[in-house]
């Protein structure tokens, strides 16, 4: 799409919220990502500057060396009244690798196991998040629910290692009998997320980079891991995968998450 004086917009439907009030962060990035890529194509590193906004027309604009700035037109940057506020940045990045998660990974039947120890089952800071909020129907959101597959041994639960299966449906068709790009991208989105402790440490997306090799088929099964690389402060680094019925990869993320700060 296009905005009234022709500069390209894209806009971030209020059925793709993370936290409520704002878009689950993956999927946005997958919007502007698609700009710069697509399966098969190259990695993308995508960093959010703000939350972004739901139903309403946000600008792209091109940054030097062919990258992209996401600015919402109808608010100012905090920094500077003479400018549009940011929403995020999308670059070209090096290739992932797409055996990124330690140990290999896990068959359908361990990820549909590890389903029912999905702590957001019991307590969930965004419940109705698009990717994986439990209040989500069926057709109406990803429900990814990864529980543990590999307990982490380092302090803060650091190399701990989710997976969960995910259900392609009709719903993320992105027009070509496969899930759209920016669907892919949520998918790897929480997963990664919830190998740390998310009930006891809320977190949201700060940045995430990924490739995709191949965009799953609607109705197909795949299965989607995530795993804590490391916690520095307020900062959490994960990595994701998505990976066919046969163990194939399909696509690879690696994201820095940001604690939310509490009052007390």
């Amino acid at each position: 799409m296009t905005s009234g004086n022709g500069a390209p917009t894209l806009t971030v439907p209020a059925a793709y919220n993370g936290p409520d009030g704002s878009g689950n962060g993956g999927y946005s990035a997958g919007l502007l990502a698609a700009r710069l890529t697509g399966p098969g194509g190259p990695t993308v590193q995508v960093t959010l500057r703000s939350p972004p906004p739901l139903d309403r027309s946000l600008l792209v604009e091109d940054a030097p060396g062919g990258d992209l700035l996401l600015v919402d037109p109808a608010s100012t940057d905090p920094a500077s009244a003479d400018r549009a506020r940011p929403v995020a940045e999308a670059v070209v990045a090096d290739p992932l690798d797409p055996d990124l998660i330690p140990g290999g990974p896990v068959g359908a039947d361990e990820a549909r196991e590890a389903r029912q120890r999905y702590g957001g089952l019991v307590e969930h800071p965004f419940p109705r998040c698009y990717s994986c909020g439990p209040e989500r129907a069926e057709g109406d959101g990803l429900r990814l629910f990864a529980g543990s597959v590999r307990p982490g041994g380092g302090p803060d639960g650091v190399g701990n290692t989710v997976a969960c299966p995910w259900h392609v449906r009709p719903e993320t068709d992105g027009g070509d009998g496969t899930a759209a790009l920016a669907q892919v991208w949520a998918a790897l989105d929480c997963p990664g997320g919830w190998s740390s402790d998310v009930v006891g440490r809320p977190i949201v997306l700060g940045r995430i980079t990924a490739r995709v090799l191949a965009a799953p088929a609607v109705g197909s099964t795949a299965v989607v891991m995530g795993h804590l690389e490391s916690v520095d402060g307020r900062k959490v680094h994960t990595l994701s995968a998505l990976h066919d019925g046969d163990g194939r990869p399909l696509a690879v993320a690696r994201a820095t998450w940001i604690a939310i700060r509490t009052r007390g």
